[in-house]
């Protein structure tokens, strides 16, 4: 590393939201010996480690929507308009003049969802949609922290773990003119980086054919807190206050939960106490978990369709009256009668579109299934995972080339995943070593049915998958990856000078030549597209 032995990390988001970018700060500050500012946005808590560490200096950027609720509507689109330019100088505030100059900056690519708000907000005001989002936009991150890094001769470290103009995508349309232009401001500026990290070797490979961006891959991986959690840690993992409040009025885990307390140090509803010794209950539910962001790119109705089937299957294979008083069922659970097919409890992070799912799950009357929603604090969540049976993960991913480091967690933990398929998956879900893939909800449905049956002694299926996730998250470690990857990078003498930027060179088409097309949108037919790149190729 340089002369200053500092780094910055910069984080447009919510910190706790980010355990990639803590990672990266943990790592900087323990294995480069360095001090680490982060500059952020609050909200969630970041993990204790990174609060605690003497060397992490953690800066909080101004909200801005805290002080714009007050104002008139009339004057939203006028505000939308200023708010990218606020935050960009309260940013560079930031990062030229706030924090000690750096050896250098470290900024991760993602589609912010700030940014993502004012591209959709700009589209209410243009094409008359009549919605704001009272989100503040983002700033350009990529320019601020390239003009800071000019300005206090830094290295400029771009972090890609997806790609912004895919998310946006999803959301404006990919033949959006907003989604081209972010489509360059990326590519543009993350040409200019002097160094590149990314997340898979899919994207190792779109970086260096079509952006001419040189990138190590630097897979995710599970810190040494994320690990399997033993029978006393899941007894003292008070989910009681969770699971006494049901989605419905009422449902098959707090008809199970009567007499427990939230508080109970006896009895939860997977263990008891039994003198000295804890003992997992034979009929208790088994505990899937599924980490979702509530974001376009991972389809929530999936899980909702296959815990209906689940739900609706286990009755015919059992030979049960569906129509019948579910009271009689609970009451029999709840005596400690076991069935061949458990019940099961989905427990679901937070995320913005948590309410209007919430109400889809009161309306569905399940009687074998029951949902909770819950937010855990950064420690509190890996006990959770290993206390779980099993993972469910519904990423598809905008740009088909990240990979959800949620399931990188899970394997930490010793816990197997049922994951969507898409292109680059297989680089970390192996099918049938650590966990399953599916793309249709009938598929998860038929998964769960075979890894629960006989659960919880006599599933063979599900405890094959437990070792192999167990053997997957044991064999590398967050710090292990970073040493061998990302810290050779990082420790160059990374002056702005010294380390030009690390781009690979190709032959430049002059921008008078390009078709139409690829500079302003849908502007010429396909034939002439085709014809254009016919006299280019020519």
């Amino acid at each position: 590393m340089g002369k200053r032995g500092r780094a910055c990390v910069v984080v447009l988001g919510d910190l706790g939201r980010s355990p990639r970018m803590q990672y990266h700060a943990l790592s900087l500050a323990r294995q480069a010996s360095l001090d680490v500012d982060i500059v952020a946005y609050g909200g969630s808590e970041p993990h204790s480690a990174v609060i605690e560490n003497e060397c992490i200096h953690i800066h909080t950027m101004i909200q801005w929507q805290k002080y714009s609720h007050s104002l008139p509507k009339i004057l939203y689109p006028l505000m939308l308009l200023l708010k990218p330019i606020i935050q960009l100088v309260i940013l560079l505030w930031f990062l030229c003049f706030k924090v000690p100059p750096p050896d250098a900056f470290i900024v991760q690519v993602v589609m912010e969802p700030y940014y993502h708000n004012f591209v959709f907000g700009m589209y209410g005001i243009l094409f008359g949609f009549g919605l704001l989002h009272e989100n503040p936009p983002s700033v350009p991150t990529l320019v601020a922290v390239k003009w800071a890094s000019s300005l206090r001769k830094s290295a400029f470290i771009v972090d890609w773990h997806n790609f912004g103009y895919t998310l946006l995508g999803l959301s404006v349309g990919r033949s959006s003119p907003f989604v081209s232009i972010y489509h360059w401001f990326e590519k543009h500026y993350g040409q200019m980086a002097n160094g590149s990290l990314c997340v898979t070797r899919a994207m190792q490979h779109e970086l260096a054919q079509n952006w001419g961006i040189r990138a190590t891959v630097l897979y995710d991986q599970p810190p040494e807190f994320f690990c399997p959690t033993s029978l006393q840690e899941k007894h003292k993992v008070r989910l009681n206050r969770y699971l006494c409040h049901p989605l419905g009025v009422r449902d098959c885990v707090t008809a199970t939960t009567t007499g427990i307390g939230a508080d109970d140090q006896n009895e939860t509803l997977f263990t008891t106490l039994v003198d000295t010794d804890i003992l997992l209950k034979p009929n208790r539910p088994a505990l899937v978990v599924s980490s979702t962001s509530w974001t376009p790119d991972e389809d929530f109705g999936i899980l909702l369709e296959a815990a209906v089937m689940y739900d609706r299957r286990v009755a015919a294979l059992l030979d049960e009256n569906d129509s019948a008083d579910e009271g009689v069922l609970w009451k029999e659970i709840s005596g400690g009668k076991q069935y061949l097919y458990p019940r099961l409890l989905f427990i679901i992070t937070k995320g913005p579109e948590k309410e209007k799912y919430e109400e889809k799950i009161k309306r569905l009357n399940l009687k074998r299934v029951a949902f909770r929603t819950m937010w855990l604090s950064a420690e509190e969540y890996p006990l959770l995972l290993g206390s779980a049976d099993l993972g469910v993960c519904l990423h598809t991913s905008s740009s088909g080339l990240d990979l959800p480091m949620k399931v990188v967690d899970m394997f930490g933990c010793g816990l197997p995943v049922c994951a969507v398929s898409y292109s680059c998956i297989d680089e970390l879900v192996k099918v049938e070593k650590n966990g399953l893939l599916f793309s249709l909800s009938s598929e998860l449905a038929d998964e769960l049915l075979m890894l629960f049956r006989g659960f919880p002694n006599e599933c063979d299926a599900l405890k094959s998958l437990k070792n192999g996730a167990l053997e997957t998250g044991s064999s590398a470690r967050w710090a292990a990856e970073w040493e061998e990857h990302a810290k050779p990078l990082i420790s160059e003498d990374n002056s702005a000078q010294a380390l030009p930027p690390r781009r690979l060179r190709r032959p430049r088409i002059s921008s008078s030549r390009l078709p139409r097309k690829l500079i302003f949108g849908n502007l010429v037919t396909m034939s002439e597209y085709t014809n254009q790149f016919k006299h280019l190729a020519g």
